[in-house]
C-alpha cells in the first residue's frame, strides 16, 4: 500500500522525476530478484536468474541493433524493445516464479511504472514497452522453477497437539 501511494505521488512530478525513478526501479527490481537469491542462499536461484537475465539480454540487444527503430525523442535507433522494461518485468516475473506473488506484488507495481516512465519520457513506444515486458516476463518463466521449501510447524487443534511437514514447490 505505501509502495503504491508512493508510486502515486511520482506520477504526479515533473517528468525528469519520473524518467529518472524509472531508471533506478529498472535495476533496483532486478538487483532485488537477485539479491534474493543471495540472502536465501539459493544456488539454483542464482544459476536461474543468471539464464534468465543473460537470454532477455542478447535478445533484447539483438532486436535493438537489427530492428534500429527510431525513439519517439529522435536521439537513437535503438528504441525497440525497451531494455529498462525488460529487465525490471525479468526481476519481477523471477521474484514472481522462484518465491511467489506476495513478494512480487510490488516488484510488478514498479515494473508497470518503469514501463510507464518510458513512455512519459518520450523514450519508447507503448509497442516498445510491451515487446519489452514480453521478452523480461517470458525468460523468467521459462527458466525459473519454484523455490523448494520444506517447513515444520505445530499444530494444535480441538486438544490435540502435534507437527504439520509442508513442502512448497
Amino acid at each position: 500500500m505505501l509502495i503504491s501511494l508512493f508510486l502515486i505521488s511520482i506520477v504526479r512530478a515533473d517528468d525528469l522525476v519520473i524518467e529518472r525513478t524509472g531508471d533506478v526501479l529498472a535495476v533496483l527490481i532486478p538487483v532485488t530478484a537477485y539479491g534474493s537469491t543471495l540472502y536465501m542462499d539459493d544456488f539454483d536461484g542464482q544459476i536461474a536468474f543468471y539464464k534468465s537475465i543473460g537470454v532477455a539480454s542478447v535478445v533484447t540487444l539483438g532486436l535493438k541493433y537489427s530492428v534500429k527503430r527510431e525513439r519517439p525523442d529522435g536521439s537513437n535507433t535503438r528504441s525497440f524493445p525497451s531494455g529498462h522494461t525488460m529487465y525490471a518485468f525479468q526481476g519481477a516475473t523471477f521474484i514472481y516464479r522462484r518465491y511467489g506473488l506476495q513478494y512480487a506484488l510490488a516488484a510488478y507495481t514498479g515494473a508497470l511504472f518503469v514501463g510507464y516512465s518510458r513512455i512519459k519520457s518520450d523514450k519508447h513506444y507503448l509497442g516498445d514497452v510491451l515487446a519489452g515486458a514480453a521478452i523480461g516476463t517470458l525468460s523468467s518463466w521459462f527458466f525459473t522453477e519454484r523455490y523448494k521449501t520444506v517447513t515444520l510447524s505445530p499444530l494444535s487443534q480441538n486438544g490435540s497437539y502435534g507437527m504439520t511437514l509442508t513442502y512448497r514447490w
